[in-house]
């Protein structure tokens, strides 16, 4: 008995994984930003209530007020810049603009080009916020645990983002050729 998967089966699945990835990712963001938001304005004392990083953001927080509102608000752009990643694949799922007969469309070149400029932002603030707790302990702050911060891997985000520029350019050919052929018939 053999057992097939087709790709339907495998995007359907997929589907559900990023809507789990995107409500984790949006609980976070949205507990990064309410964090920072009271933290800086309303009460100071609110640093305790990250759910990771907590012990350093105390300390930064006591620190200096300015240093830890520049990591809070980095932190921020990173957990919300990741949201959105995950809403657009759940937005490309569910709007079922992948045509399999035409897999060369302008809808998943401009979807691929989206995904590499918000892996560019990510893996710009991720590396400058890692950057900036490097910088804190040479002024005299504790190392960071910059996974903890979730500020890891801005390389990463930014050697994925090459990668999908690559790919944008050989789906471009792709339409090009699909145009081409188009007009032939």
């Amino acid at each position: 008995m053999e057992i097939r998967i087709t790709t339907s089966q495998v995007l359907k699945v997929l589907q559900v994984i990023s809507w789990i990835l995107f409500f984790g990712l949006a609980v976070e963001a949205g507990g990064v930003v309410v964090n920072t938001f009271f933290a800086a304005f309303i009460n100071p004392d609110q640093a305790k209530n990250f759910w990771e990083g907590s012990a350093y953001l105390i300390k930064l927080s006591q620190f200096d007020r300015g240093h830890f509102f520049v990591l809070t608000i980095t932190m921020s752009i990173v957990a919300v810049l990741k949201a959105i990643l995950f809403y657009l694949i759940l937005k490309l799922l569910s709007e079922k603009k992948l045509d399999m007969t035409k897999p060369f469309s302008k809808e998943v070149r401009r979807f691929i080009l989206n995904i590499s400029y918000l892996s560019i932002g990510i893996g710009l603030f991720s590396s400058s916020g890692a950057n900036f707790t490097s910088w804190l302990h040479k002024q005299g702050m504790e190392m960071a645990d910059i996974a903890e911060l979730k500020l890891a891997g801005g390389d990463v985000w930014l050697f994925m983002a090459v990668i999908l520029i690559v790919i944008v350019q050989i789906i471009k050919r792709g339409i090009e050729i699909q145009t081409e052929n188009d007009l032939t018939i």
